[in-house]
């Protein structure tokens, strides 16, 4: 009964050509897209791959809101003072925040000088540090011209979108 059945189902449904599925993960693969999805006659085929940044940022958010709640814990004292410093400072002047998530630099390369130190004055367009995201070196430029009261980073940080990086007064 299996063998009159078989054929039938084979009939009425085309079969997957594996090359065609490959073919389609080397698209996702070379245009960095997460899912293609091909329709031709009867034959529907999605491909869809899973994304590692996500999780990555999914638990980073929560990881934030936990360090107040552990504010009891001498670990969680020095995060809530070094989030407690930048207000002072921001009262001198203003911040400049990232404009995204990335990794910031404070020189154009290993080894070479830092764009600005503590005390520099900058104009309005100097570049200030650099962020990294995804391969791309971003210069963040100087809003405003003025004295650099304190930069609140360190070299090859992890920052995230809005973040305070540097004071200007």
């Amino acid at each position: 009964m299996s063998n009159p059945k078989a054929p039938a189902e084979t009939a009425e449904t085309p079969s997957i050509d594996a090359r065609l599925v490959r073919k389609l993960a080397d698209i996702l693969k070379d245009t960095g897209l997460t899912e293609i999805e091909v329709e031709h006659g009867g034959l529907k085929i999605r491909v869809a791959r899973e994304l590692t940044v996500a999780p990555t940022t999914y638990v980073a958010a929560p990881a934030p809101a936990a360090a107040p709640l552990a504010a009891p814990v001498p670990a969680a004292a020095p995060v809530a003072e070094a989030a407690a410093a930048p207000a002072p400072a921001a009262i001198r002047g203003d911040a400049v925040k990232s404009p995204m998530v990335g990794t910031a630099y404070l020189s154009p390369q290993p080894g070479a000088d830092a764009f600005i130190k503590v005390g520099d004055t900058v104009s309005a367009g100097q570049t200030l540090l650099i962020v990294e995201a995804m391969k791309t070196m971003n210069p963040i430029a100087a809003p405003k011209g003025g004295k650099v009261v304190e930069i609140l980073i360190s070299d090859a940080q992890p920052v995230e979108f809005g973040e305070p990086l540097v004071i200007i007064e």
